[in-house]
């Protein structure tokens, strides 16, 4: 189920495909306002509204009395390479440098290493007005246990969003938690025992490395591909040694690749899940955060056997303190309802009502409209830099959504002493080697166009360029 989309919205993606795509070239003139009308049988309001967009993203000049232009675009570096992790568990444990990277964190440094959108892109005044509110509105000001299901208001705008991909989720199948780690980690204590094996992809998130090494799991990495995610083959290989206990995967712009599984992906994804009977944790924390028409459906859109779990939460587009996640646990409720009680006993109130009412108001979506969009403009930008400042030959992912970029250095590259050389500078990247268990990645990184770009940030990309 694809969502509607506003006619500006469609006449802006199909010149913004021919751009990038380089079906119109640089300093090319586009077609009048009138031909555009006539074209998509729309007003000229509509059609001046689509060409502002694309003229406050920078892919389009006007020149006065004369038309719109296309803007010179730089070329785009080429894509990193699929990984290929070893077979064999690794003995590496980057939680040091993990620790070292985040115990960094200041805010006189541009902190390119964050996995959270600026604060600047953020309705915090709309939300803590919401908050203020709630506090007289409860019964018990916000300050009592929550029921163990959650918020009967946040469980219904969650179902209703899920209309959004085609989940049709009912207000009874979500189950609301402490942000997306907490989902991800009741699956897991709920699934596994110590020692079993969890096949994920490689290099992913360091929080569900972190996660899944304290409950004494095996980790097993498989090949990825930066634009469609895990390599299918690689996971039909390895459920068919009937090693795996459980996949967990990000099937829409991976963190920290950025890739999206194609739809036919995720459809074999499940059907093999089904196959073999393991369960499927799906990440879909970064879905809202598409760059095209329509929001990408996810995994579980595709699931009639309950085994896959989907896990998300705010903590990417709205507030990333406010600790509000959730997960449909498809058919594991009773077992996820067990370990949540033992472990949380309950969620937070007060943030939950409040993220709720958001929802509720209709505001999300308009948040979320100003918000891709701006992520899509910092995506061009970041790249347009980095391929200006950054040595010949690097390699750039190119998401479609979120705020990642995965990119690939030369050999002799390490991007950890690089970390130690920037840090000095005021300027914090994500070493590659902390994604992975694995002794590979020493010469990538992950930098987060999360942040506003401006002169700052400009700069940093810059100087990290003449460290390299």
């Amino acid at each position: 189920m694809e969502k509607s989309t506003f006619l500006y919205e469609k006449i802006a993606e199909d010149l913004r495909s021919q751009i990038l795509n380089g079906l119109l070239l640089a300093n090319e003139k586009l077609p009048s306002i009138r031909n555009i009308c006539s074209k998509y049988k729309v007003s000229m309001s509509t059609a001046l509204k689509a060409y502002y967009d694309l003229e406050s993203e920078g892919l389009i000049h006007t020149k006065p009395q004369s038309g719109y232009y296309v803007n010179p675009i730089r070329k785009l570096p080429a894509l990193p390479n699929v990984s290929v992790p070893s077979i064999d568990m690794g003995n590496e444990d980057p939680s040091i440098l993990v620790s070292k990277v985040y115990n960094e964190v200041n805010s006189n440094h541009v902190m390119l290493s964050l996995g959270v959108p600026a604060k600047d892109f953020l309705p915090l005044h709309k939300l803590n007005k919401i908050v203020c509110s709630k506090v007289w509105q409860l019964d018990d000001h916000g300050s009592g246990y929550e029921n163990l299901t959650g918020s009967a208001n946040l469980r219904r705008q969650i179902a209703r969003m899920s209309y959004d991909w085609g989940g049709q989720l009912t207000e009874d199948q979500i189950l609301p938690t402490s942000g997306c780690t907490a989902a991800m980690a009741h699956c897991l204590m709920a699934l596994t025992e110590k020692g079993d094996t969890i096949a994920l992809e490689s290099p992913v998130y360091f929080g569900v490395l972190q996660l899944a090494r304290s409950l004494g799991l095996n980790i097993l990495e498989l090949p990825t591909h930066p634009q469609t995610g895990i390599e299918l083959e690689a996971l039909k290989k390895s459920l068919l040694k009937n090693k795996v206990k459980l996949c967990l995967l990000i099937s829409n712009f991976s963190n920290p690749m950025g890739g999206t599984m194609p739809l036919e992906h995720k459809k074999e994804v499940v059907r093999l899940m089904e196959h073999y009977h393991i369960p499927l944790i799906e990440n879909d924390m970064y879905g809202d955060l598409y760059f095209g028409n329509s929001r990408p459906v996810n995994c579980k859109a595709f699931d009639e056997s309950g085994l896959v779990l989907l896990c998300s939460s705010v903590s990417k587009t709205l507030a990333p303190g406010y600790r509000v996640g959730w997960l449909s646990p498809g058919k594991f409720a009773d077992k996820i309802n067990r370990v949540k009680f033992a472990h949380a006993i309950s969620s937070t109130s007060l943030t939950q009502e409040a993220v709720a009412t958001f929802l509720e108001k209709g505001r999300y979506e308009n948040h979320l409209k100003t918000l891709r969009k701006t992520l899509q403009h910092n995506s061009l930008r970041y790249m347009e830099a980095i391929d200006q400042y950054f040595p010949d030959h690097v390699k750039v992912s190119r998401p479609e959504g979120g705020f990642m970029l995965w990119i690939e250095l030369a050999k002799n590259v390490n991007t950890a002493d690089l970390y130690d050389k920037a840090i000095k500078l005021k300027v914090s990247i994500a070493p590659g080697r902390m994604f992975t268990f694995q002794n590979q990645f020493n010469n990538c990184m992950r930098l987060s166009y999360g942040l506003p770009w401006n002169e700052s940030t400009h700069q940093a990309i810059k100087t990290i360029g003449a460290l390299l």
